[in-house]
């Protein structure tokens, strides 16, 4: 059962929390041209209303800086109690877009994207901020702002300057100090305040109402268009939500071990009831905020209650301490969001892009919200990253090459009418009537490619040669000849190749019964070379100087367990470690062996991976012998050394109730003994810190023999679940007619 709260964790966490919202939301507020008062009530709706419904644990919502031009703009069209109206249908469609469950498709939008529009927001906000510290007005466009700096700059030397770049210094110099309990946003927001009470400056402050909601108005309908309210609608739902998604999948990659993940879905209805109660309210649009949620986790917090807690210490704060926030400039509030915008120019996002030729995309649209504004910027990088992918997904690549008086043709990719030219090229550079073989290392064909690569074979072989497909695709090749219908899994064609050798159903591994064992092997090898290695080798050629995978798969002896079988994973994907009883010996064992955790410093050090696996078996006979108590390995001292690293996890099988009563006492320690390695793992205090700063995934896995299912470990309910099996889309109509005609 999931704690509501802890609270050793939870309450420290939620006052961290609570002081970085504080001067962000009055700030968001100023930048928006919303009242002041509307930042702080967005700051405890998000952290109560949203809190508590939503679906990311440790996830704090609030005002979200990369929401300010949009409500800057709805504020300056229709007025602010329309606004607070839009706000409200933009939480309904947000709660109906949860419903339908399409939270994971938001994701979908390119990352250049997503980043690029919150790099354009961030120099919006930042060109428009810096006229309020500079003492002067921003103008109503980001270009106006930028074409006006320099005449504010010359013009412009008051108080508020003083203020302004007095905040920045402290912001920055806080962020380099040893001590950084108290966050820098507000020790530079209250210093600054501080000097400017302390000095008399004549500068303008915030001001709120004679109480937090003494200048709440029922929201009103805008009066415009239909189709201009329903795209303000549309933008606060989906640039909201979208943000939300991603701060939540990015808090799912720092949360600590024992917290779930999120449910996305949830939390898509957490963020439009969050909107619909602030909009109400009178308070801004909501959002899941990277800043505060970051700040959440590294403060400890463990549940939920740390993200509600903070919104009533906000709550507190705004009906007893009114006259202490109206001191503050207003100058040192837009120094802050200047520092905000910046760092929304994050350029660590252009490392990811970079290798996949995504920057430009990033740049473009980023010019395309400073010039065009928000939704034309979007649209436009949107546009992009179709076409981009448009060209990716019908982009072709076909090799030649001449070996042993053989033309071996090679053709990936996705074979479109768009890539026939390129084939034609390749083809007919192939002297007529030599033997070629064709590989058809495809995802996709049409019938365009295909006619031409069947009119060409036809030609060719008229002409003395011959043309032989790979294995694999022979038979589907036969059938689109034929104009019959493709077998569904064109990649089996009958070969079985994940089968013993004594079960094969044809190859050179039959008919040699009294074989020995090494020549079985070799035919096996021989095998491979005939059938497999031809269709690998531009595989293999690409990873030959250097593997990169992201996962380290930790696995038994056991002959019956192939990882890459049941992860169907290829060369390259993952690091695999196996030794007897998938162990990991612990920090400071009494018994010492490095191997293990050589393999995992290797992975983690130097191939950066991802993911760490533990992958235990059922019937595993190094767990038959702990549970014997030792007795049938005792004459194998060797390995009775090593299994002495299994005695945690027999500890942790005695004292743990039994959860599933039909399971065996085997079965249950091999399942003890992958939980139990993981924890052996978290011994390491390296690699603890990598896990709880999100940079390491731990992972439990579980193989049932018997049934050739894979189970995964739950720690929120701390059992194995099974993984559900991909259905092809025709196999599920298909279940679903039987059992609508049942």
């Amino acid at each position: 059962m999931t704690r509501f709260i802890a609270p050793g964790r939870d309450i420290p966490a939620s006052f961290v929390v609570f002081l970085v919202a504080i001067p962000l939301s009055l700030g968001i507020a100023v930048a928006s041209g919303a009242p002041v008062a509307a930042g702080l009530i967005a700051a405890i709706v998000g952290g109560i209303v949203a809190g508590l419904t939503g679906g990311s644990p440790l996830q704090v919502s609030g005002p979200a800086a990369g929401l300010t031009v949009i409500v800057a703009s709805m504020v300056q069209t229709y007025g602010w109690q329309a606004t607070c109206a839009i706000t409200m249908c933009a939480g309904l469609l947000q709660i109906g877009l949860g419903a339908c469950r399409v939270a994971r498709t938001a994701l979908a939008v390119s990352p250049a994207v997503v980043h690029g529009m919150l790099a354009g927001i961030g120099v919006v906000l930042v060109l428009s901020q810096l006229h309020i510290v500079l003492g002067g007005s921003p103008q109503h466009s980001a270009m106006a702002n930028l074409v006006e700096l320099p005449q504010q700059i010359v013009r412009n030397h008051s108080a508020a300057v003083m203020v302004g770049v007095l905040t920045v210094v402290v912001l920055l110099a806080w962020e380099r100090l040893p001590f950084r309990r108290i966050p820098a946003p507000l020790v530079a927001v209250a210093f600054a305040t501080l000097i400017a009470w302390a000095g008399g400056l004549d500068v303008p402050r915030v001001d709120l109402p004679e109480s937090l909601f003494g200048g709440w108005g029922l929201p009103k309908a805008p009066d415009a268009a239909l189709p201009d309210l329903v795209g303000a609608v549309v933008s606060v739902a989906l640039v909201a939500g979208v943000e939300s998604l991603l701060c939540a999948v990015a808090v799912d990659r720092m949360r600590p071990v024992g917290v779930p993940r999120s449910d996305l879905d949830r939390e898509l209805m957490g963020q439009g009831a969050g909107n619909f109660v602030s909009g109400f309210l009178g308070g801004l649009p909501v959002a899941g905020v990277i800043v505060r949620s970051t700040a959440n986790v590294r403060a400890g917090a463990l549940t939920r209650a740390s993200t509600v807690l903070h919104g009533v210490w906000v709550l507190v704060l705004a009906l007893s301490c009114a006259a202490l926030i109206e001191q503050i400039p207003l100058a040192a509030l837009a120094a802050l969001l200047v520092a905000l915008g910046l760092r929304m120019l994050d350029r660590s996002h252009l490392k990811g892009l970079r290798p996949h030729r995504e920057t430009w995309i990033y740049w473009i649209t980023m010019a395309g919200v400073v010039v065009l504004g928000l939704g034309e910027g979007v649209l436009l990088g949107i546009a992009l990253a179709a076409c981009l992918a448009l060209r990716r997904l019908t982009r072709v690549r076909v090799r030649t090459e001449q070996r042993d008086g053989r033309w071996h043709v090679v053709v990936a990719g996705s074979l479109t009418f768009l890539g026939v030219p390129r084939l034609n090229t390749a083809l007919a550079a192939i002297p007529p009537g030599v033997p070629v073989d064709l590989d058809l290392d495809v995802d996709f064909m049409d019938n365009a490619a295909f006619d031409t690569i069947h009119t060409w074979r036809v030609s060719h072989e008229r002409q003395g040669g011959k043309v032989d497909i790979d294995e694999i695709h022979e038979s589907w090749y036969e059938n689109a000849m034929t104009g019959e219908a493709a077998p569904k899994d064109k990649s089996s064609g009958g070969v079985r190749w994940w089968a013993p050798w004594s079960r094969r159903e044809r190859g050179p591994v039959q008919d040699l019964d009294g074989a020995s064992p090494r020549e079985v092997l070799l035919a096996g090898v021989r095998e491979y070379h005939g059938r497999t290695a031809r269709l690998v080798r531009p595989i293999m050629a690409e990873l030959a100087m250097a593997q990169t995978p992201d996962h380290l798969f930790i696995t038994c002896v056991d002959s019956r367990v192939v990882p890459n079988l049941i992860t169907a994973s290829g060369p390259g994907d993952i690091f695999i470690n196996r030794n007897v009883g998938n162990l990991v010996p612990r920090n400071g064992s009494r018994v010492p062996d490095d191997s293990v955790m050589a393999t995992v410093e290797y992975a983690t050090s130097v191939l950066d991976v991802k993911t760490i696996t533990v992958c235990g078996h059922s019937n595993c006979g190094a767990m038959a012998g702990v549970l014997a108590g030792g007795s049938e390995v005792e004459h194998l001292p060797q390995l009775s050394n090593w299994l002495k690293h299994a005695n945690y996890s027999l500890d942790r099988f005695l004292h743990e109730p039994e959860g599933d009563h039909t399971a065996s006492p085997l079965t249950r320690l091999c399942q003890a003994n992958v939980v139990q390695q993981l924890d052996n793992l978290l011994s390491y205090p390296w690699l603890r810190r990598r896990v709880d700063l999100g940079e390491i995934e731990l992972v439990g896995m579980y193989l049932d023999l018997a049934t050739a299912k894979v189970h995964i470990y739950d720690a929120e309910s701390g059992g194995f679940l099974a993984v559900p099996e991909e259905v092809p889309a025709e196999e599920d109509d298909g279940r679903r007619g039987a059992a609508a005609n049942a």
